[in-house]
């Protein structure tokens, strides 16, 4: 299939990002791959609306929040609401580059794929360099997840995943924060979806610059890791 066959809905969860939500879907929106944009404000005390609705692109759709449920929750919502037969994640934050999409695309329109992680750490894509003991933990939760999941992942923790719509449409998701990453993960291995990962590039960014993330949310991964272990002990 040719890249310019618009097929994939991106969603995009949206949290306090005036500064950063227009450069976002302005890199997203002339991507020929994409067939619908929905973006889910998960309840910004910021401008973030009002920057959002000076777009006019028919293939971009707005969801409100009334108030902060967290990521898994905004991801959950637009899940529900795509239509196109590939649905990408990609945050607002200019971390991750949307063009990338495009590589992960390909083992799912082979038909190789039901489910693609962008993985950061394979490959030789560039990356910023930033925080030591966040990349210690992210290859510690990896490494966790993949213990509970047999999985050989290099990355679970990445933003950028590219499922084929029936399937992230056909898996519950009760985590409402950063928790959906491991949670996502132990249920696509449970299912024995095919997965693939592609290496992307990273330019991830400080606190100061609005990271919000916490080791909170690290916590709460290992108490979602562990939940799903049972799982998987009783297979057979």
């Amino acid at each position: 299939m040719s890249d310019l066959q618009p097929d994939v809905c991106v969603v995009v969860p949206v949290y306090n990002e005036e500064k950063r939500v227009k450069a976002a879907l302005e890199r997203v929106l002339p991507l020929p791959f994409v067939m619908e944009i929905i973006v889910v404000d998960d309840g910004s005390t910021d401008d973030s609306l009002a920057v959002l609705a000076e777009f006019s692109d028919p293939r971009l759709r707005v969801l409100e929040s009334p108030v902060n449920r967290g990521k898994g929750a905004a991801l959950r919502r637009g899940f529900a609401e795509a239509t196109a037969p590939y649905v990408a994640v990609h945050d607002a934050d200019l971390e991750y580059d949307p063009a990338e999409i495009a590589r992960l695309l390909v083992p799912l329109r082979d038909g190789r794929a039901d489910v693609v992680f962008g993985s950061r750490f394979i490959g030789s894509d560039e990356h910023r360099v930033l925080y030591y003991w966040h990349s210690v933990g992210n290859r510690l939760l990896t490494t966790m997840s993949n213990m509970v999941t047999n999985l050989n992942l290099t990355d679970m923790e990445t933003c950028t995943k590219v499922f084929r719509r029936e399937v992230i449409q056909a898996i519950e998701i009760t985590e409402d924060r950063f928790g959906f990453e491991p949670e996502i993960t132990a249920k696509v291995a449970r299912r024995g979806d095919r997965i693939y990962e592609v290496g992307i590039s990273y330019s991830g960014r400080t606190y100061a610059e609005g990271k919000k993330i916490s080791w909170r949310d690290g916590v709460r991964a290992v108490w979602v890791i562990g939940k799903n272990a049972p799982l998987f002990n009783k297979r057979g």
